[in-house]
Formats: C-alpha cells, sequence, structure tokens
C-alpha cells in the first residue's frame, strides 16, 4: 500500500473520530433536553463520613451547575460521575485547582467554568471524596 494512500485513510479516520468524539462531542450532550440529567447515577448504600460533608458541599456549591449527585446537566454543566472524571484522568488536586481557579472547557460544549467562591481547600477534598465514592458505586475507578 502506498504512503499516499495509507494517509488519506488516516486523514479519513481522524476526521470521522473527529465527529464522533470532538471536545463536547459526547453523545448524551445533544440528545437531551436543556438542563437534563446526563448520566444515570446510582448512590451508594452509605457514604463515608468525610464524603457525606462532601455531599453537603457539593449540594451547595455545585449542584446547580453539576446537578443532583453530579449527574450533569445538558447544556450547563457536564456529569462528575462520568469516565473523563475518573481519578487516572482528573485527579482530586484538578478538581481542587478547578474550583479554586476556574478552568478552560475542553472535554465538552459547555464553556468555561468559573472559579467557585466560599470553598475551603478541605471543603473541596471532602467533595472529591464524595465524587470517587459515587464513581466507584458506578463502575468509574
Amino acid at each position: 500500500m502506498n504512503i499516499k494512500l495509507l494517509s488519506g485513510v488516516g486523514l479519513v479516520a481522524i476526521a470521522l473520530a473527529y465527529m464522533v468524539f470532538k471536545p463536547g462531542g459526547d453523545p448524551v450532550e445533544t440528545s437531551l433536553v436543556q438542563g437534563a440529567a446526563m448520566v444515570t447515577v446510582t448512590l451508594p448504600a452509605t457514604l463515608s463520613e468525610q464524603a457525606q460533608i462532601g455531599k453537603r458541599g457539593f449540594d451547595a456549591k455545585c449542584a446547580q451547575c453539576h446537578g443532583d449527585n453530579a449527574s450533569g446537566q445538558n447544556g450547563v454543566a457536564p456529569p462528575l460521575i462520568h469516565k473523563i472524571y475518573e481519578p487516572n484522568h482528573h485527579s482530586d488536586a484538578a478538581f481542587l485547582l478547578a474550583a479554586k481557579n476556574g478552568v478552560r472547557s475542553h472535554h465538552w460544549t459547555f464553556g468555561n467554568m468559573p472559579p467557585v467562591p466560599g470553598l475551603t481547600d478541605a471543603d473541596v477534598r471532602n467533595i472529591a471524596r464524595y465524587i470517587r465514592e459515587v464513581q466507584k458505586e458506578n463502575g468509574i475507578f
């Protein structure tokens, strides 16, 4: 096979992948009503004490955008109970930096996330613990 044919096939594959997996191109994002939960979340039967505190912080500061139990809101903010936010891809430190400094949009088309005022580092650590425990219950490690 010649190089031109291989490069042409490669470009087509890249273009198709971009159409399907482009930033913000997650299929759930486009097929739901504005504001609808983007994923179904199963809660653990029990949460650790730290995660219980984190849930209260999440409900007070994060749920208005990221939805109940971090299920996301179509057209508003992404679900945090999603493989994109697994610990190997977004560490707990990434949550801390996002809450503190905001974050540029890079996986979804919701726009940039602003900093979240009124959260301490300890608050965000507790919120991250809550998210991690819920992620684990939903098969995201």
